[in-house]
């Protein structure tokens, strides 16, 4: 299992608007074979950045999902804000699970190599 976090700094003139981006996506990743769960965190601080966090069953299922038609599809709405809105580029961070509380019985990912995108 493995998760992968988008830390995006928004200034928060837009972060209304950024907000409704997600509660209106596109929801593709969800029928993706491998795919746990998608949360949206939104920074309590300000000058912190929102964390968009998927969970995966495995590695190979994220990988396979960067590389779909559906990835490109769920993706092309993201360029919607100008470039303005962002106080900072993107950061991707993917972590694998080594254990999970409510999962006892979880094998730990194996240690892979860093992830470049296609």
């Amino acid at each position: 299992m493995i998760t992968v976090m988008n830390r995006i700094a928004v200034h928060a003139e837009y972060a209304e608007t950024f907000e409704a981006r997600f509660l209106d996506r596109a929801r593709l990743v969800d029928e993706m074979p491998g795919f746990v769960s998608n949360q949206v965190l939104r920074p309590v601080s300000p000058g912190d950045p929102y964390v968009v966090l998927t969970l995966w069953e495995s590695r190979a299922a994220f990988e396979a999902w960067t590389s779909s038609d559906a990835f490109v599809q769920g993706h092309a709405r993201s360029g919607s804000l100008p470039k303005e809105a962002f106080s900072g580029p993107n950061k991707l961070e993917i972590h694998e699970v080594l254990q999970d509380s409510s999962r006892p019985d979880l094998t730990a990912e194996p240690r892979g190599k860093a992830f470049e995108m296609h």
